[in-house]
Order: structure tokens, then C-alpha cells, then sequence
């Protein structure tokens, strides 16, 4: 039996990535795993496949988060499979690098409304579903406190504000006995950063640098510390903002 034996777990954008790993990862500790994707579904579909070829339960759901009435959808979706949730992920994310004076409205308005407007709606409509004693954990970044980057501003600002959510939803939701937390990422090795990370050894050894550890982090680290949280030993555990840059901020 698995430590998450008898709880549903809700990833959203799990297809790939850190998300992915997150997905995987539960569906090891016990937990019946709802894959959310937004496009990539032979990808969502690996991700179940892989859960279940582990021995887990799982099932994918469709929602293109950033439109109008994404979270409604996504519930609905959710609905279809479950009953009623143990641990909701809110991993789905956009990013951008882009000069200050180069960023558009449009842009700006999509990286809140992936990042941070729909991880508000879906836990707003989600808490009824979502059990006493639950886990909220969010996916936010190290950029939220790490050295100025001027090109990564406008991301940077959305994982601020994810963070601020984290904090005031686990007064919010205390009472329940859920609790509510923030995992930051320092440079993972995932489709996202593929672009610049693999296109040189130099652009590796130096994101490797970075890190006190000296590598360049996998979505298994992250995956780890969310299912410390996810699971009973982290139940004292709530409104923490928790570093897992493998010590790139110190």
C-alpha cells in the first residue's frame, strides 16, 4: 500500500516536464492521478500509460487554461472521473523571455492568465470538491526571489503573485486542515528550457554552475519534495515557500 493509497491527485499540466514527474510520482505513493493537459494529449496519454504501466491509477483531462471559463471546464472534465479530490497541483505554467520594452498587452495578459489567474479559479471552484485534511501545493519559480533578470520580468512578477495566493489561501482553507504550499524550481531539465539549456555544453555547464550542487536539476527533484508535502508527513507543513533550486539562491 502506498502512502496516498485511497486519495485523488489533480496535476494540471501534466504531459510533460516537471508536471509529468509530479504525476508519476504520486501515482507510485498510491494516489488515482488526473493528468491535466491543455494540447498535447499523445503526451497525457503517455503520462497515464506510464502511471499505470507502474502499477498506479490514473486518467487524462483536457482544459486549455488562460480562456475564458478554463477552470469551469476543467472541473467538469474532472467530474466525469471523480468524486472528490485529495491534492490538487497547480503546475500549468507559461513562460516568456522577452526585453522589457519588447513585451506586449497581449503577452503580459496570457502569462497572468496561465500563471496566475487560473490557478485562483481553479481552487476557487475546486474547494468544494476538494476533502478536509487536503493538499494544495503550487508550482511557483526561484525567479520570484532571485537576483533582478530584467528579460524575465513579467514571469517573474506571476510567480510573485502565485506565491502571495499560496500564503493567504492557507489561512483561507486552514480550517479544513488543508494546507497550502509553494514548490520553486531553480533550473530543471525540461522541454521549456531545452532551447537554451541543450543547445550547448557551455549553456549547461553554466546553469549547472549556478546551483550549489552542481547540476542542472530533473523533474524528479521537484516531484520528490511535492510529495513530501502531498503526503501525511507533511501535514504541518502550510503557507511555506519552499526553495528547491538545489541552493541556487544562496
Amino acid at each position: 500500500m502506498g502512502v496516498l493509497s485511497g486519495r485523488t491527485a489533480l496535476v494540471t499540466g501534466a504531459s510533460r516536464g516537471i508536471g509529468r514527474g509530479i504525476a508519476e510520482r504520486l501515482g507510485r505513493d498510491g494516489a488515482r492521478v488526473a493528468v491535466h493537459y491543455g494540447r498535447h494529449e499523445k503526451a497525457a496519454e503517455k503520462t497515464v500509460a506510464a502511471i499505470e504501466e507502474a502499477g498506479g491509477s490514473a486518467f487524462a483531462i483536457r482544459a486549455e487554461l488562460g480562456m475564458p471559463g478554463d477552470a469551469e471546464h476543467l472541473w467538469e472534465e474532472f467530474d466525469r472521473h471523480a468524486d472528490g479530490l485529495d491534492i490538487l497541483v497547480n503546475n500549468a505554467g507559461i513562460g516568456a523571455s522577452r526585453p522589457f520594452a519588447d513585451i506586449d498587452e497581449q503577452e503580459f495578459d496570457r502569462l497572468f492568465a496561465v500563471n496566475v489567474k487560473a490557478p485562483h479559479f481553479i481552487v476557487q471552484l475546486g474547494a468544494k470538491r476538494l476533502r478536509d485534511g487536503g493538499r494544495v501545493v503550487n508550482i511557483s519559480s526561484g525567479l520570484a526571489r532571485s537576483a533582478a533578470m530584467p528579460h524575465l520580468m513579467a514571469y517573474s512578477m506571476t510567480k510573485a503573485a502565485l506565491d502571495v495566493f499560496t500564503r493567504d489561501l492557507s489561512k483561507e482553507l486552514g480550517s479544513r486542515g488543508i494546507t497550502v504550499n509553494s514548490v520553486a524550481p531553480g533550473i530543471i531539465d525540461t522541454d521549456m528550457n531545452a532551447r537554451w539549456l541543450r543547445a550547448s555544453d557551455e549553456a549547461r555547464e553554466g546553469a549547472a554552475a549556478r546551483s550549489a550542487l552542481g547540476r542542472v536539476g530533473a523533474p524528479a527533484d521537484i516531484a520528490d519534495a511535492v510529495a513530501f508535502l502531498a503526503s501525511d508527513d507533511g501535514r504541518w507543513v502550510t503557507g511555506h515557500w519552499l526553495d528547491a533550486t538545489g541552493g541556487s539562491l544562496t
